[in-house]
């Protein structure tokens, strides 16, 4: 049993099915694929959808692209990254998606391995037996697993109910996205630095992209639907160039969204018996490295692959915990050191770490 079918669900249910497991995914949410802006899959990411089969699929509909570009705060180029071609040397290096889009890949994929998704419940109750796990779903009905998955995000139930603890640590962010119409010039990422914030673009398919910008040295607060987009276009005044230009787009987005830049980092073990958490709820980072994604794609992987090899379920848990440990602290700590880095307006410094934190993330998982 899978709980949450955002991005670690399904990429674990898939991983788990072709490794032989009769596998169900209960997910609070509608059918409906989910709206949002999009994501960027770096390197990582693509590496890990190459191994799942579906790297060609999402590079199909989704923009590859190699390379970042940096502007100052007077709208001038401060420098490009070019980060490491992990799926061969004529491919890119990453791409941006539509969210709905990468979602809808990663449910057909796991349709097509026999997983079963549950739309419209959760767990509600957890009774840790011998070798099995009592679960008693949102609806009333039970099942006894062998195994329980928390996939279920940064603010995850099944966390609590398996007792295994966290906090949620808010940064001084708060990031906003719009979807926008991809302008010619935007052929990779752009990351614009500012006078108080940071901002960028990045493209999602030939016709359309996402504004990002990261409103620094704020409280956490709830901003009005109506007010959103005319809030972000005052944000945005103070980008110079083809800030400017971004400022002008986002007049015609119809889906802006602002989130607080939280991170969380299970200390103890991710597991609790035959259950464990994965991706955002073990480990969620800030999206300055944008390799959140990248992670719940290699957790479903790596788990699949440790319960193959050990005769039972919970040493399969704790050797997937333990090879996933150092690699997912890593990179929220790098993180939450470049969101400090943002507010202390030390970009290039800023620029340096995301670097030096892609090229860790090349290496192999």
């Amino acid at each position: 049993m899978i709980v949450g079918a955002g991005v670690a669900g399904p990429a674990a249910a898939i991983a788990l099915a072709r490794g032989g497991w009769q596998v169900e995914i209960a997910e609070v949410g509608p059918p409906e694929a989910p709206s949002g802006w999009g994501l960027c899959l770096t390197g990582p990411s693509l590496r890990a959808l190459d191994k799942l089969g579906l790297s060609e699929a999402c590079l199909a509909e989704g923009y590859g692209m190699s390379t970042v570009t940096h502007v100052d705060v007077n709208g001038e180029p401060a420098g490009e990254a070019r980060l490491p071609r992990l799926i061969g040397a004529r491919r890119p290096a990453m791409a941006g998606i539509a969210r709905p889009v990468l979602h809808r890949v990663l449910y057909a994929e796991a349709e097509r391995c026999g997983v079963t998704v549950r739309h419209g419940v959760t767990v509600a109750a957890v009774d840790q037996e011998e070798e099995l796990i009592r679960v008693r779903l949102s609806d009333g009905t039970d099942r006894s697993v062998a195994l329980l998955v928390g996939a279920d995000g940064i603010r995850s139930s099944v966390r609590g109910l398996l007792g295994i603890e966290t906090s949620l640590d808010f940064h001084g962010q708060m990031v906003w996205r719009a979807l926008v119409p991809r302008p010619p010039w935007a052929t990779g990422i752009h990351q614009f630095a500012g006078k108080a914030d940071t901002a960028g673009l990045v493209p999602l398919s030939d016709g359309q992209a996402y504004v990002f910008l990261t409103e620094n040295g704020v409280e956490r607060s709830i901003v009005p639907d109506a007010e959103l987009a005319p809030r972000l276009r005052k944000l945005l005044e103070t980008f110079p160039g083809r800030g400017e230009e971004i400022r002008s787009l986002v007049a015609e987005s119809e889906s802006v969204v602002r989130r607080p830049v939280l991170t969380a980092l299970v200390e103890g073990p991710w597991n609790r018996g035959n259950g464990v958490v994965i991706g955002d709820a073990a480990h969620a980072p800030a999206p300055q490295m944008a390799s959140g994604t990248a992670l719940a794609l290699e957790d479903g992987l790596v788990l699949a692959q440790e319960l193959g090899r050990h005769e039972s379920v919970e040493a399969g848990l704790q050797a997937f915990a333990g090879r996933r440990g150092r690699r997912c602290r890593r990179l929220v700590e790098t993180s939450v050191a470049i969101a400090a880095l943002e507010q202390a307006q030390r970009h290039h410094e800023a620029y340096a770490l995301v670097d030096s934190c892609h090229r860790f993330m090349a290496e192999p998982v």
